[in-house]
């Protein structure tokens, strides 16, 4: 008389359910992962402020002073300041002992570039500026300074 049929599958609700579900997820991946992309970087250009200033202080060791600054602020890891030499100082060929053969420059996107600073009279100081997306340890978002001292939170006071 009544014959069941066996209907296999899922109702459309339950595929609605699921695909929703997986939209979330996906979504939540998408925005650690954006996160974990900033905090990357960050780590990068904190890292490569420290190997710059590494560099700096083998240079001040050899010379008594810091490299020359050729403009008011000279964009680091770009044409015109790629190697750190002891003869060349920030350039684009080395020349004599070399202290940073491949000077880097800001990983993209987000941040600005390496801004180089001397104190052009008597080469004794520096200041690098460089930004961060995210607070990263004690330095806040945005604007950084390293100096000989070290790396400090802020903008570089003029030299």
């Amino acid at each position: 008389m009544f014959q069941k049929s066996k209907h296999s599958g899922f109702t459309l609700i339950e595929l609605l359910v699921v695909i929703a579900i997986i939209g979330l997820l996906s979504t939540l991946a998408v925005v650690a992962l954006n996160n974990a992309r900033s905090k990357g970087r960050d780590a990068k250009r904190v890292s490569d402020i420290a190997t710059i200033q590494t560099a700096l202080e083998l240079y001040f060791a050899d010379s008594n002073s810091y490299p020359d600054g050729k403009t008011a602020a000279e964009t680091l890891g770009v044409a015109g300041a790629l190697t750190l030499s002891k003869t060349g100082g920030f350039s684009d060929a080395i020349s004599g002992t070399t202290y940073m053969g491949k000077v880097p420059a800001n990983p993209t996107p987000g941040g600005a570039a390496y801004t180089y600073k001397t104190d052009v009279v008597l080469g004794t100081t520096y200041s690098i500026d460089f930004t961060l997306e995210e607070a990263t340890g004690s330095l806040a978002t945005g604007a950084n300074c390293a100096r000989p001292s070290g790396i400090v939170g802020g903008a570089c006071p003029v030299l």
